[in-house]
């Protein structure tokens, strides 16, 4: 089983840039994607579709060509969710969960708090607001992969410039903290009840890999590799052994983010 997650910053952008004709190669089961910035009626164009895929979106409703998530799948999930129940979240294009039998696929696009403190704000209340869900989910029995952009480094390993970022949206403390006490490392046990369960497939993978999914537009920032590890494919306990590999594509440049790649045993 091979899935994709991608922030493409607007996808058809990103189709533009041959994002698509890069997937069609990879022979991927699912495809998560995040920051469409589009409506679905905006993206009838048949490659959209591509090789038959069904394809799904969760739009923004709070403003057009804003977040949005979406899902390309080879075989038809049993059921596809759009909503988490809450507003504020939901109506921003935030989530999307492709069901296959006691397998969810998620594609979660986490706020990011860079504009100011308002919208920092607003990423704390959903920190919050999805600790208890997520929490949910570990211990239901279900089998989970969360794909997506969680605007949040886990270490000094996931950001070029650790020390001049820890005033930072997406390096602050309080967000470290939180995305990290739902983790479990190699070195970790599970403690399911306290919602520390969700294995980070790549640090799982590359224990001490520096690769980055995310680099600014300012500057030389990916050119000389001044990135930030905020793309993420967290797994439940059930598919922890079942992780066999994962890459960034980084040879093509089809957004501010890279593609990111996890194959799992079947």
């Amino acid at each position: 089983m091979r899935i994709i997650s991608f922030n493409a910053n607007g996808i058809r952008s990103a189709a533009t840039k041959g994002f698509l004709e890069w997937f069609r190669a990879q022979d991927a089961d699912v495809l998560c994607i995040q920051e469409t910035k589009a409506q679905e009626d905006q993206l009838t164009d048949p490659m959209f579709r591509p090789d038959g895929h069904h394809c799904f979106y969760r739009d923004a409703i709070t403003k057009k060509g804003y977040s949005g998530v979406a899902i390309y799948s080879k075989r038809e999930p049993d059921q596809v969710i759009t909503s988490l129940g809450w507003a504020p979240f939901d109506d921003e294009g935030r989530y999307i969960e492709a069901r296959y039998g006691n397998l969810s696929v998620v594609s979660f696009y986490i706020p990011s708090g860079s504009s100011g403190d308002l919208r920092q704000g607003f990423k704390y209340e959903v920190m919050e607001w999805l600790r208890p869900i997520l929490a949910g989910w570990l211990a239901s029995g279900r089998d989970y992969v969360l794909c997506g952009d969680w605007n949040i480094v886990r270490s000094a390993l996931d950001i070029k410039n650790w020390k001049s970022n820890q005033k930072n949206s997406g390096c602050l403390p309080p967000e470290r903290d939180w995305l990290n006490g739902q983790c479990v490392d190699a070195d970790q046990a599970l403690d399911i009840a306290a919602g520390q369960g969700w294995t980070d497939a790549y640090r799982l993978l590359h224990p001490q890999g520096e690769d980055y999914t995310w680099w600014s537009n300012r500057g030389q920032a990916r050119a000389n590799n001044v990135g930030w590890r905020i793309d993420y494919q967290f797994v439940s306990p059930g598919l922890r052994e079942r992780l066999r590999s994962c890459a960034v594509y980084r040879d093509e440049r089809f957004s501010d983010h890279a593609p990111f790649t996890v194959d799992y045993a079947p």
